[in-house]
């Protein structure tokens, strides 16, 4: 770990020794304006009256992480909670929720997991394919419906451009192999991005090793009617589990895992009208052995598939906008363990956007409207409220219902240790929220301040020691808390140097029943502190630091630096990434341990 400090210290240093060169263009430095895409109403940030965080390309590029786990622990707020490295196991929460209550989307398809949350990162496309992330903080039930219950993720990937490819290939600590190529074209009325990766480590401890294989693709095709757009991916991980479910002293469990997304989606419009089509399937497939060596003594496999269609639509007219959608989807697991079922959902969204007071107003009142074969319907309305003091000082406020249906796990899981509940009822909660957000070329900086009133959250409890623990709807939790987000350019000798501070703090008051055992205790990261600098010494070398300060409720607070390095020589690109240099000590979710410093070094060839 020594030789990594040196020598990334050396090449720190030796950047900023090089000549500087003057940029060609400065234009593509500026916070850029985002339009968020993924509602029915098209918005641009600015103009949104909710707390609404943006990662671009370009702060993805210059990142030392490695996948989507780590690049989200970038964020304040937004909790992930790894077994392991490589983002082989990672859960995702927002503004202190479960693991279940947070929203995936790529490119607007809805990714929840009706087996269970645990592998809904699976699904995410790898950082090179990946255009920009929107992370939604707050209730989004109205805006996107089952799960955006503290929370939503949409990630926007690429559309294919003009044709170019790269491969790269990277080792490092604990014998990782990674190789990754990705290729894009695009012709008048086509277009097409392919990716593969595949990466590989012997473990940075007993029984953690990992294979993993990495297929995306996208298409696009314009036609006379409307241009049509082909998503379709696939994830295959094979992976040890030492300590990663049961006790941490069950150190032979083993996991394979598969997820794989076939869409067809459009965006077209007419008039005033603008139409947002999408058909999709995802399949999940998740089998898990307690000893890695003896499948026969204990096995799980379970297998999920959703088939869905939705329609967003909105019309812009002398009252504002408004947008309606439908959705339906149907959910089916086959399971050794959780048997059989299948769950039918059809929701149906509508919203308007009014405009007054010389535009600096804006009201948008929802609602959204959940049907669920084997629940009942559900109402869950919403409104958010904003003003533009100027062009660039907004405050805004919002206030949502929200809502989460228990996964297959949650009803009907058995084992000595467990047992599901066939009687649960949904996790419900009212979220309010204020805050404001000021907006300029080369600085952003947004706060809020929330409250949620959460009712019939889901724990497993037990009464003594010989019973085993089953799910109930037994938590009443009401958090308090404040999002707190500024990034910036600023210039150093005409080169572009970028910082984002964030701050996130939490006050859970958890009422649940005395008398009994709770498996699951409230462990949101009360204090979360981030800061990210990416520096362009020359147009040829980057340099990029991210650290991370997190204090959780019951454990002991720790700080966790990455640094990262891109040297661009001719078609070659040099490319270094060091991990917790300083050798912090420290776990994130059930008391598995860390890696201490560890570094991966790569080259990267672009024809």
């Amino acid at each position: 770990m020594k030789t990594i400090k040196v020598a990334f210290l050396c090449l720190f240093v030796g950047g900023i020794a090089q000549s500087q060169t003057p940029q060609d263009s400065l234009s593509k430095t500026q916070l850029d304006e985002v339009v968020l895409t993924s509602a029915r109403i098209d918005q641009a940030l600015s103009k949104n009256a909710r707390f609404i965080q943006t990662i671009s390309q370009v702060e993805i590029s210059q990142s030392p992480a490695q996948n989507l786990a780590e690049l989200l622990q970038q964020v304040a707020g937004v909790d992930i909670r790894r077994r392991g490295v490589a983002g082989m196991q990672a859960d995702l929460f927002i503004r202190g929720g479960g693991f279940d209550q947070t929203l995936l989307l790529v490119d607007g398809i809805k990714l929840e997991d009706a087996q269970t949350g645990h592998h809904l990162l699976n699904f995410a496309p790898p950082l090179e394919t990946i255009e920009r992330i929107e992370i939604y903080k707050g209730p989004a039930a109205r805006v996107f419906g089952q799960n955006a219950f503290t929370g939503a993720i949409n990630i926007v990937t690429k559309t294919p451009h003009e044709t170019q490819g790269n491969i790269g290939t990277s080792a490092g600590s604990y014998k990782q192999r990674n190789v990754e190529t990705t290729f894009q074209t695009q012709g008048k009325k086509t277009g097409l991005m392919a990716h593969y990766s595949r990466n590989s480590s012997e473990g940075y401890r007993y029984n953690t090793d990992f294979k993993s294989n990495q297929v995306f693709l996208k298409g696009e095709l314009k036609t006379a009617v409307m241009p049509l757009r082909l998503l379709a991916s696939f994830s295959d991980r094979k992976f040890g589990a030492n300590g990663f479910y049961a006790l941490p002293s069950y150190e032979e469990q083993y996991e394979e895992t598969q997820a794989s997304l076939l869409a067809l989606t459009s965006q077209f419009a007419s008039g005033e009208w603008t139409f947002k089509p999408k058909i999709y399937w995802r399949r999940g497939q998740d089998m898990y052995l307690f000893l890695r060596e003896e499948p026969s003594f204990y096995r799980n496999l379970h297998i999920t598939h959703k088939t869905g269609i939705a329609l967003d639509v909105s019309k812009t007219s002398d009252w504002g906008i408004s947008g309606m959608g439908i959705d339906v989807a149907r959910t089916t697991i086959s399971s050794n363990n959780l048997g059989d079922h299948d769950r039918l959902i059809t929701t149906f969204f509508a919203e308007h956007q009014f405009f007054f007071g010389d535009d600096k107003w804006e009201l948008t009142p929802g609602i959204a409207i959940s049907q669920y074969s084997d629940f009942d319907a559900f109402f869950f309305p919403g409104i958010d409220v904003g003003y533009a003091v100027s062009n660039r000082f907004g405050v805004f406020a919002n206030a949502g219902a929200t809502y989460r249906v228990p996964t297959f796990t949650d009803l009907y899981y058995s084992d000595p240790t467990t047992l599901g509940n066939e009687n649960l009822e949904v996790e419900e909660a009212i979220t309010e929220e204020v805050g404001f957000r000021w907006i300029q070329a080369n600085f952003q900086m947004s706060t809020a301040v929330f409250y949620r009133s959460a009712n019939n959250l889901i724990d497993y409890i037990r009464s003594s020691e010989e019973a085993p623990f089953q799910a109930t709807n037994i938590r009443t939790v009401n958090t308090l808390g404040l999002d707190w987000e500024a990034k910036g350019v600023f210039f150093w000798k005409q080169q572009p140097h970028r910082i984002n501070l964030g701050y996130t703090y939490l006050k859970d008051d958890l009422k649940s029943l005395p008398g009994t055992d709770s498996r699951y205790q409230i462990n949101s990261l009360k204090h979360h502190l981030t800061f990210n600098y990416q520096a362009q010494w020359t147009k040829t070398l980057s340099t990029a630091v991210s650290y991370k300060y997190a204090q959780r409720q019951t454990q002991t607070p720790y700080t966790v630096v990455d640094v990262g390095l891109q040297w661009q020589l001719g078609a070659f690109q040099l490319e270094a990434a060091f991990n917790n240099i300083f050798n912090t000590r420290y776990t994130e979710t059930n008391l598995v341990p860390m890696p201490l410093g560890n570094g991966l070094f790569g080259v990267r060839f672009t024809f």
